[in-house]
């Protein structure tokens, strides 16, 4: 069975890119041929998921030592077909609060079943990350299907399945291979159909451990990146910190949580249901020091000069120590995305509502605070081109080294110095030279494991400033 080859753009889209990258690795003297193949290399990467799902323990609730021992029993039972020792659980030897299991796929040499079920692009894509089929994710499923049957999930990637279809013949992707939990006549003929799992997975082509319910209370399932970016921020006990755009949350009760939940931790989002999200993120894994607000964060500077510190925005001008603007962005890093269908004016309208954001973190800051800057895409524009701009901008911030910093140095074309890109930190799975997606667990030697982690992963930007 083939496996999707590279991630679906739309031609204008896929051409602004390689002419981005084209440009920024000539600058690194690579020839035009070398420039186009790594290019390729990050569409292909970006289709497939990371060959590692990273988890985040909550150090707040117990130790790493005592959920790994938890995590591998419940992993398991719940893996119990596979052959003893193919799945391991590795601890990060620069993460201390991340554990890191492989991913074992593509596995090309599954075979489908005549009855397909096609299911949403956004479907498609978790299921290669381990996730069941939800019945919502369901667009098509065959004539007579019924609980049981042994069908085929196929991903439409062009969004053009009508939903309730008997059959598709649009352009789709095989991801795996499962048994219906459900009827076709209970998806879409029944006045409530059922939200629960509508196909269990058994044969996915990515085979990673399924996390729904699985240890709430003391694992997160996060990318390797956003993890980093915690620890880049560097919170402290009894700090007064504001995560700007804070949904859906796990960056904001990472950084509760490497704050001891001793402090306090602003959240903000402007869409309630977000919002609802990070609270129950924050009840969940307990922690008390968090706030969260529905707010829009351009609007988060109080113009009232007379006004005293409020807990509520907006806020006065210096309310915080430190401030994370994990912005809002086009998205093009994260993985698996077997298809992104937005206009190339899509792509590249998020630049000023970045910089509305950003002016008004660091407004909000106090001096001598510190201001992370991240985003999951990997434009120059949203990334490397914010900084330059920043730094030209606000004369009293000043670019800070990073650590952990696991990622590539910045991406030369928008102005910055050598030094500035050094500061920088880049994941781009462009980077990574080895292929990594048939990972078994056991076939290479742990440090190598945890170093391709740090490789190949989402794309991904952080920005570290301090503010004079």
């Amino acid at each position: 069975m083939d496996v999707f080859p590279k991630l679906l753009l739309r031609p204008e889209v896929e051409d602004h890119l390689r002419n981005t990258f084209r440009n920024a690795e000539l600058l690194h003297t690579l020839s035009h041929e070398e420039a186009n193949r790594r290019f390729e290399q990050l569409l292909s990467r970006l289709s497939h998921p990371p060959p590692f799902t990273t988890l985040r323990v909550n150090t707040h609730l117990a130790s790493v030592d005592w959920t790994r021992d938890r995590l591998s029993e419940e992993l398991q039972q719940q893996l119990k077909t596979l052959p003893s020792g193919e799945i391991s659980i590795l601890q990060h030897p620069e993460l201390p609060d991340v554990l890191l299991i492989p991913v074992i796929g593509p596995r090309r040499s599954l075979e489908s079943h005549s009855s397909e079920v096609i299911v949403g692009l956004q479907c498609g894509n978790a299921v290669l990350r381990g996730a069941h089929v939800f019945v919502p994710g369901i667009q098509s499923a065959p004539k007579n299907m019924k609980i049981g049957d042994q069908v085929s999930v196929y991903s439409d990637i062009g969004g053009k399945c009508r939903r309730g279809a008997k059959e598709f013949q649009g352009e789709k992707i095989f991801v795996g291979n499962g048994i219906a939990e459900v009827s076709r006549a209970q998806i879409f003929l029944s006045d409530e159909p059922p939200k629960g799992v509508g196909i269990r997975m058994t044969e996915p082509v990515y085979l990673s451990p399924c996390f729904d319910s699985l240890l709430p209370n003391f694992i997160f399932l996060q990318n390797l990146p956003s993890v980093v970016v915690g620890h880049v921020l560097a919170p402290k006990p009894g700090e007064k910190i504001l995560d700007m755009c804070a949904a859906p949350g796990g960056k904001t009760t990472h950084i509760a949580t490497l704050m001891h939940d001793q402090g306090e931790v602003i959240a903000m989002d402007k869409i309630a249901s977000k919002v609802a999200k990070v609270r129950q993120k924050a009840e969940i894994l307990k922690l008390q020091c968090i706030k969260a607000f529905c707010f829009d964060g351009t609007k988060a500077v109080s113009r009232d000069h007379t006004a005293s510190i409020t807990d509520e925005p907006p806020f006065p001008p210096e309310s915080f120590d430190k401030i994370l603007l994990d912005a809002p962005c086009s998205g093009l890093g994260q993985r698996p995305s077997m298809a992104c269908l937005w206009t190339l004016r899509e792509v590249t309208s998020y630049q000023p509502l970045q910089r509305k954001l950003f002016s008004v973190a660091v407004e909000l800051l106090r001096p001598g605070g510190t201001l992370v800057y991240s985003t999951c895409t990997v434009t120059l524009a949203e990334n490397e081109e914010q900084v330059a701009w920043a730094l030209r901008t606000f004369p009293h911030l000043r670019l800070q080294p990073q650590d952990p910093h696991l990622g590539a140095g910045g991406m030369p074309g928008a102005g910055l110095s050598e030094e500035h890109l050094k500061l920088l930190q880049r994941f781009s799975p462009m980077c990574c030279a080895t292929e990594t997606n048939s990972i078994t667990g056991d076939a290479i030697l742990t440090s190598d494991l945890v170093n391709l982690a740090n490789k190949d992963t989402i794309g991904f930007f952080i920005a570290k400033f301090k503010k004079l």
